[in-house]
């Protein structure tokens, strides 16, 4: 099922409508503790309407031919998507902006990892005079631009609770508070594409003891800078990207560095995964992995003495068949091996300060970054699909590929070019 596929796909959605078979009405300083309390700080623009303030609620019905869920870069692309035919839409975010993730929960010296000419949306290159590596700021203003150029009108602060399918009368029914007009809409739609993402809440793991903490923890999401942490022993647990750049920013900044670092994980340099995603389109997976491991080689050298280890499976092949992203080096690796980044295994528990690491070894720490990714809250409101609802829910993401956008179902996905 390739982009063929969903070609015939925004077709039948152009021809059902022209058949009229459904009809449009148209930080400063990180003192809190949100890892402490991630539960509350999740609830952001969602936090549940009261039953007698849903009772004061307008209740209205809507049909709409196609309704997108997430104003994020995945919905809006499939935004631009539709309506270059003429498909008529409605799209709907629980946040009070766009692109969410990227204003509110990065990092101040967050960089887009891929070369621009990866990362377009699709119908919109970036202007000619933008970076290969495109900073946050720089991003949300292309985001902007896309949403003006497309004449894309999200409607904010609509929180989708639940969705059923209507095998009978073929539609999803699809409920909506919309908390800006104190609306429950209940949205009749032919097709159903949820573009939410998968980082909607904050994943902080069980530890024994981190709820007597006395130090700051916090998820990355709030994590801005470490100007404040001069000085201070602070933990990041995780080693994905997020947890790689966090540690070199501390460290850059004066912090007294350390990282978790638990699993095997493949190190690239931005350069390397460049060249990786060109080759992808003239060689198998295999044997681009085999020349990306021995540049690695060259450039790292074996990191195993620094704590570091790598997946049986090369980068390319990990990332296709698991999801697993390489970490892309921005200088943590040279500082690990200078000795101003500690490397520790898994914990095993938390007294106080001190945090005991397998083994036996303890360190004090002055704060926690819990660098641990996120959850999607999409299945606690979208049942899983049926085999004859899938042509009528789709599940989208924005593409690493130029002018692409992938749209998934279930755990298939196929690439829609632009």
């Amino acid at each position: 099922m390739e982009s063929k596929y969903f070609g015939r796909l925004f077709w039948t959605m152009k021809n059902d409508y022209n058949r009229n078979i459904v009809t449009l009405d148209q930080p400063g300083k990180q003192t809190g503790n949100c890892a402490k309390k991630a539960s509350k700080k999740t609830e952001r623009s969602e936090k549940a309407l009261s039953t007698q303030q849903k009772d004061k609620c307008q209740k209205v019905m809507e049909e709409v031919v196609v309704l997108i869920v997430g104003a994020g870069p995945a919905g809006l692309a499939t935004a631009a998507c539709v309506s270059q035919f003429s498909i008529p839409y409605v799209i709907v975010e629980r946040e009070n902006c766009s692109a969410s993730l990227w204003r509110n929960r990065t990092y101040d010296r967050l960089k887009l990892h891929l070369a621009r000419e990866f990362c377009e949306l699709p119908h919109m290159p970036y202007p000619a005079d933008t970076p290969t590596y495109i900073p946050k700021n720089t991003f949300i203003k292309y985001v902007d631009d896309y949403i003006e150029c497309f004449a894309i009108h999200p409607r904010y602060l609509t929180v989708v609770e639940s969705s059923t399918y209507d095998f009978n009368g073929k539609y999803w029914s699809i409920m909506a508070h919309d908390m800006a007009k104190c609306k429950i809409v209940n949205y009749r739609a032919k097709f159903l594409v949820v573009a939410s993402g998968e980082n909607s809440v904050e994943n902080i793991p069980v530890i024994p003891g981190l709820e007597n903490f006395p130090g700051v923890a916090i998820h990355s999401s709030c994590y801005k800078s470490g100007i404040d942490y001069s000085g201070r022993n602070v933990l990041v647990i995780g080693s994905g990207n997020s947890g790689m750049e966090i540690a070199y920013d501390l460290a850059s900044h004066g912090a007294n560095t350390s990282i978790i670092i638990r699993s095997p994980i493949h190190v690239m340099t931005k350069e390397l995964i460049r060249l990786g995603m060109t080759l992808v389109h003239y060689l198998p997976l295999k044997m681009i992995d085999g020349l990306l491991l021995m540049m690695a080689n060259a450039v790292f050298g074996d990191l195993s003495r620094h704590g570091i280890t790598r997946p049986e499976k090369g980068p390319f092949v990990l990332k296709s068949e698991t999801g697993r992203s390489a970490v892309i080096d921005v200088g943590t690796i040279g500082l690990i091996k200078k000795d101003k980044i500690k490397v520790h295994g898994r914990i095993t528990k938390i007294k106080g300060k001190t945090i005991e690491f397998e083994g036996g070894k303890e360190a004090s720490f002055d704060a926690i970054v819990f660098a641990t990714g996120y959850k999607s809250t999409t299945n606690s409101w979208l049942k899983i699909c049926k085999c004859r609802m899938m042509r009528t829910c789709l599940i989208a993401t924005a593409c690493p590929r130029r002018n692409s956008l992938i749209i998934g179902k279930g755990q298939m996905g196929s690439t829609l070019p632009g």
